[in-house]
């Protein structure tokens, strides 16, 4: 697994639950405590998220960490 085929799959991932949920990207931002355009780099795959962004992000989705990077694993296979 490469490290771009890591990030696009968390990425893809983080949009698919932010759009099962019914957020925007900047819905999304303001409940993991990040600024809008963050997010929209991560989706895009223009920033490599902290590990603290990506549990703000999980946290926001209603998600564990391990749950959201588990997923994004899955997407991988």
């Amino acid at each position: 697994m490469t490290r771009n085929a890591l990030l696009k799959s968390f990425a893809g991932e983080v949009r698919r639950a932010r759009s099962d949920l019914g957020l925007s990207q900047e819905e999304l931002a303001d409940r993991a405590n990040l600024h809008r355009n963050y997010v929209g780099m991560i989706e895009r795959l223009e920033r490599a998220p902290t590990i603290l962004a990506m549990d703000g992000i999980a946290r926001a989705l209603k998600l564990k960490l391990s749950e959201l990077i588990a997923r994004a694993e899955e997407r991988l296979r």
